[in-house]
């Protein structure tokens, strides 16, 4: 899964970019159109960590996720079209929003306004998904008149939904807050609209404010939540002074802070959770592993993510609940107790199972 940071300049994009994946890329705005900071970094999941301390395996694989930072971002001009095109790529996005002040770092449209910014990006965002709609009719409006009358009601149809979406735009509805039925959501699954993208914001707060934190969060998601919309909040500069101390020493800081919680380990949660991913884990002496899949996948699938030939030669699926796992203390105990049962190919995964796939090779 990759998610394409965002942001207008000096907004702290790369700074949160370099926390989240202990980088080191080059801050400040320098260009467009070249080439995505790429960091991948591994989802906390306190499931897997206690699976892996009640198991005590060799290792311990967390799930993963990829971040693409993409340079010079959104100017007071707007976004250019290499980054636009560079965004398709992404499975969502990530807007980072400057809602610290600093006297040292100028703001592009020359004051710190979050509220402002958000609107900014979003129009930003809808104002390509709109010139592409427009030229998508276009082009179908030509075809269509020359298409047989079997054909021509099925151009019609998709022509109907792109009027219908783009009216909805143009009433700042991004596509993913718009009512689309699976039908229509096939019709488009060739295409890579940006408004219909999962959008994590991630206010970018400053230090004074850490304190306040869960409190902008409410506030902020009170506003902009919604259908595949997320709000988060966090320090960057903090976050990345805390990215380059060693997880223990980090912990402590972060105590010592009085935050729960890291900023970044929430913004990774948030961002795997947008898109529909859930885990599933397999443990053993040698591995306790998280596995993602999307909700709603059936066993059989599921099993396909650890070994194709699983998929092919799949049999059932023996599972348990990881808190269930825990309690019991071992597979052994809970097949005793009657928690870790048999499951079919079109079983739906939940997140949180614990999965031993039984197959012929």
């Amino acid at each position: 899964m990759q998610l394409g940071i965002i942001g207008l300049a000096r907004s702290g994009k790369t700074t949160v970019f370099n926390a989240v994946t202990r980088g080191h890329a080059r801050t400040g705005s320098f260009g467009h159109g070249v080439e995505p900071n790429v960091g991948t970094v591994k989802v906390p999941d306190e499931r897997l960590d206690r699976l892996g301390a009640l198991f005590k395996p060799k290792k311990v694989t967390h799930a993963d996720i990829t971040y693409l930072d993409f340079p010079g971002g959104f100017s007071r001009e707007g976004a250019s079209p290499q980054l636009l095109a560079s965004l398709a790529r992404a499975d969502a996005l990530v807007a980072v929003v400057r809602a610290f002040e600093d006297a040292t770092v100028d703001h592009p449209l020359g004051s710190v306004d979050p509220v402002r910014d958000i609107a900014a990006l979003n129009l930003e965002l809808a104002f390509a998904d709109a010139a592409f709609l427009e030229k998508r009719l276009e082009r179908l409006d030509t075809a269509v008149r020359s298409m047989r009358a079997g054909e021509r009601e099925a151009g019609e149809r998709e022509m109907a939904l792109l009027r219908r979406l783009k009216a909805g735009l143009e009433e700042e509805t991004p596509l993913r807050a718009q009512a689309v039925s699976a039908d229509e959501r096939r019709l488009l699954s060739s295409y890579r609209f940006l408004t219909d993208r999962p959008l994590l914001i991630v206010l970018n707060v400053g230090e004074g404010d850490l304190a306040r934190v869960g409190e902008i969060e409410r506030e902020y998601g009170e506003r902009f939540a919604g259908p595949g919309t997320a709000v988060a909040a966090l320090c960057g500069k903090l976050e990345a002074e805390l990215a380059e101390l060693s997880p223990e020493e980090a912990a402590e800081f972060a105590r010592d802070l009085g935050l729960a919680e890291s900023g970044l380990d929430r913004m990774i949660r948030l961002s795997y959770e947008l898109v529909g991913l859930i885990s599933f884990f397999t443990v053993g002496p040698d591995e306790c592993r998280a596995w993602t899949v999307r909700k709603g996948t059936p066993a059989q699938q599921a099993a396909g993510k650890i070994h194709s030939d699983m998929e092919r030669g799949f049999i059932r699926a023996e599972v348990v609940r990881w808190d269930e796992l825990l309690a019991d203390g071992s597979l052994a105990e809970a097949r005793k107790r009657g928690h870790l049962r048999q499951e079919g190919k079109q079983y739906i995964v939940q997140d949180g199972d614990v999965m031993h796939i039984l197959f012929n090779v």
